[in-house]
């Protein structure tokens, strides 16, 4: 953990969940087998703090599961185990993820109460098609209606949204993330679609009824999603899922996973700069392109593979890069270099 960002995260995977949406084993995805407890949550603040530097508060994030559709008085218990880390200035803030038919003015106004700063609505897409063959159990209007009270009440907003669900397509996708745009969240976490073993979603995949949404075909799509939220100003917190050891060694059998995802879109969106900036008159030369500093590994792409594209499509003599003073995302193609 760090000073800047430094995040305690203690899991309660499946609470509160009213559907089993067929995508999910928060389980497997957590790495964690049960939900939390009191106890969990003081013994999670008190190895936590062990490990910031003295004087910095942390954020106790409670992630998996719909907080805020679990019992009240099973709310109010995790939230109570933490109000004093959060009197004596351990923890700075709270955060929680849930549903979005899980809100209400009286949920904000406990969560208010107990130091949540942040919410984060697992709404994972705007159309109604894609919610109803995941089994959401929720509406498109749900996730609107959620997020404008969240943000009307004074929270932080994370909204989060999934790429290649059963009836998604990349244009269902791309309007999911021009609908995020217009509630203006804080953040989005961006997940394409794993298939995870023993979940409904891996039974229509070997029944042949689910087509998988491959490690490349998420690399396309979300490259072009993370440039309608960057245009809009808003962060992507999260881009793929988290890697756990259950994942990486045979629970994750399908769809998009790889442990690197976030660079390897990182990298896409630059190799479209690179290109964008070649002509004909570039066959055959040798080319120097600037780029931020920090951001030659992106540029380059995972084992040269922007190098060996850019070569081959414009039957290129070299491709190198420099590091310059430039803002994020930025390119330059430098010439007589």
């Amino acid at each position: 953990m760090t000073a800047r960002r430094s995040i305690i995260p203690v899991f309660v995977p499946h609470l509160g969940c009213p559907h089993r949406c067929v995508f999910c084993d928060q389980r497997r995805i957590s790495g964690e087998e049960s939900p939390a407890r009191p106890e969990d949550v003081k013994k999670a603040i008190m190895e936590g703090r062990a490990r910031l530097p003295e004087g910095t508060g942390a954020t106790l994030a409670f992630y998996g599961g719909s907080f805020t559709a679990i019992p009240v008085s099973e709310q109010e218990a995790l939230l109570e185990a933490a109000r004093p880390f959060l009197l004596d200035g351990t923890i700075k803030d709270i955060r929680l993820s849930t549903r979005p038919d899980a809100i209400d003015w009286s949920t904000l106004e406990r969560l208010k109460h107990y130091g949540v700063r942040t919410v984060e609505l697992g709404v994972q897409s705007m159309d109604p098609e894609v919610l109803r063959l995941t089994e959401r159990g929720h509406t498109p209007f749900d996730a609107e209606n959620a997020a404008k009270m969240v943000k009307n009440a004074g929270f932080e907003l994370i909204l989060q949204m999934m790429t290649g669900l059963p009836g998604d397509t990349p244009e269902k996708s791309l309007t999911t993330a021009r609908k995020f745009t217009e509630l203006r969240p804080d953040g989005v976490r961006v997940y394409p679609t794993v298939i995870v073993r023993d979940t409904p979603l891996f039974d229509l995949w070997r029944a042949g009824l689910y087509r998988e949404h491959t490690v490349e075909d998420a690399v396309a799509l979300c490259a072009e999603i993370s440039e309608i939220f960057d245009a809009a100003g808003i962060p992507i917190v999260r881009l793929g899922l988290n890697p756990t050891e259950d994942l990486s060694h045979g629970d994750a059998v399908g769809g998009a996973y790889h442990p690197a995802l976030g660079e390897l879109v990182l990298s896409r969106r630059y190799l479209a700069r690179e290109r964008a900036l070649l002509s004909e008159r570039d066959r055959g030369a040798a080319v120097t392109f600037a780029v931020p500093r920090g951001r030659t590994s992106a540029a380059t792409g995972q084992k040269r593979t922007n190098v060996e594209t850019l070569t081959r499509e414009y039957g290129l003599k070299g491709v190198k890069f420099v590091e310059r003073d430039m803002p994020e995302m930025s390119v330059e193609a430098l010439r007589g270099v």
